[in-house]
């Protein structure tokens, strides 16, 4: 008997120690920042979680000490059934947790305002606008002043605040890259908002959070941020492209599809995001249809 509790406490700490052995060896995203939101949530969470644990070490450590303390066959722990009337013990265990419950809720208060992803970044560098659009099962990205597309990859400067439009042409989805920030709902017929700047040059994995279907899982793209003259030499490249993102191959486009690859296009239809949006808000009018460069939805919001 008088060996289970150290037993069981060895054993509790390999397992830490195993998990920790494979976190280093495997990686964590969220737990590795490239950019400033991403770096200013990992110490959110690692403030929370190290609040949290003043009240949780001192509970876990208590109830091993009071298990071997107070266990059956030590019959000289004293009996002493009346501390629930203890007013310090009480003024202790409820301060405690209260105190720190404040202090969490302050600062739950102050990063919602300053992690509000509608809220532009700090920077001395021009925005950057992307619209991104989720589609069964891929990701579209769209240059508005590149006149360009990409499909399941998107590259940006680093050092540069990148001001993400979100959408969908499909169920609900989640757009995420966990190196560089929280994740943002992309919704049919609604827009959202994600800001977001990399504060190293690489490739970060980018993601889908939120469970849409049949191709849910290949539903992943890359996002590379470089140097600004990378970028642009790469914008040259994509320009180079034989594919053109006209309507009819944003049809094409949008249908059903797993796993796709990466896919470039030189030009865009003008106001396709726009027009991808207000297919839902006008479903009556919906279809697409292009007229001297515009969509006829595009038209008739101009009348």
């Amino acid at each position: 008997m008088r060996y289970r509790i150290p037993l069981f406490v060895l054993f509790a700490l390999g397992v830490v120690f195993l998990l920790g052995v494979y976190v280093r060896g495997h990686g964590m995203d969220v737990l590795d920042p490239k950019g400033v939101i991403a770096l200013a949530e990992k110490n959110l969470l690692v403030t929370a979680t190290l609040l949290m644990l003043i009240v949780v070490i001192p509970v876990f450590v208590m109830t091993f000490f009071f298990a071997w303390r107070y266990r059956a066959g030590n019959t000289k722990a004293k009996y002493a059934p009346d501390w629930h009337s203890n007013k310090t013990l009480e003024a202790v265990w409820w301060a405690i947790p209260s105190a720190i419950i404040v202090v969490l809720a302050v600062i739950t208060w102050k990063s919602t305002h300053e992690l509000d992803p509608f809220k532009p970044l700090n920077s001395i560098a021009p925005v950057m606008t992307i619209q991104v659009v989720a589609l069964d099962w891929k990701w579209l990205f769209i240059y508005p002043t590149e006149h360009i597309a990409t499909v399941n990859f998107v590259q940006f400067p680093k050092d540069v605040p990148i001001k993400f439009q979100i959408t969908a042409d499909a169920p609900m989805n989640s757009f995420w890259i966990p190196q560089l920030g929280g994740q943002i709902y992309a919704m049919a017929g609604m827009q959202t908002q994600l800001h977001l700047m990399a504060s190293e040059a690489g490739e970060y994995a980018g993601v889908s959070s939120n469970f849409s279907g049949a191709g849910f899982s290949g539903m992943k793209f890359v996002a590379k941020a470089s140097s600004q003259e990378e970028f642009d030499v790469w914008i040259e490249t994509v320009r180079q492209s034989p594919n053109m993102l006209n309507l009819e191959e944003y049809e094409k486009l949008a249908k059903p599809s797993k796993n796709n690859p990466v896919a470039y296009y030189a030009s865009v239809a003008q106001g396709l995001y726009d027009t991808i949006i207000m297919k839902f808000m006008a479903p009556d009018k919906g279809k697409f249809q292009v007229e001297s460069g515009k969509s006829k939805v595009e038209d008739e919001m101009a009348m």
